[in-house]
């Protein structure tokens, strides 16, 4: 999967959020100062070309809709990162960020509390 530049990963957490919409719909929901009409319109058709968005035509406007979920993105993205800064090895970009981040034994705990949960959603807890 092709990574999103930052103006690309903007407008598709827009259309993430609505789920469709037209180029005017995009750009409303954009913060100011807002970047003009053509120039979300062409972000909008350079994401088609990469496959993240679709449209459906009504005569010469046309309504985009994402291809690719949010939770899609975010897990492949995740995993070229990890793969490309810490040697695909989750627990080195864990203990980077407990590091950066001076977490203490309790954040650590609570982590991995998280952790287990999710995983736990499919198996039954081990205790």
């Amino acid at each position: 999967m092709k990574e999103l530049t930052k103006a690309e990963e903007q407008v598709m957490q827009i259309l993430w959020d609505i789920e469709k919409g037209f180029v005017k719909e995009i750009l409303v929901k954009m913060e100011d100062p807002r970047p003009a009409y053509n120039t979300v319109s062409t972000i909008v058709r350079i994401l088609e070309k990469k496959g993240f968005v679709g449209y459906t035509a009504y005569g010469k406007s046309h309504q985009y809709y994402p291809l690719i979920t949010q939770e899609t993105y975010s897990r492949e993205y995740l995993d070229t990162f990890v793969g490309n800064y810490f040697g695909g090895s989750f627990s080195k970009l864990v203990s980077f960020f407990a590091k950066e981040k001076n977490l203490s034994v309790n954040d650590m705990d609570e982590l991995m509390k998280h952790v287990k949960n999710d995983m736990g959603n499919d198996k039954p807890s081990e205790k």
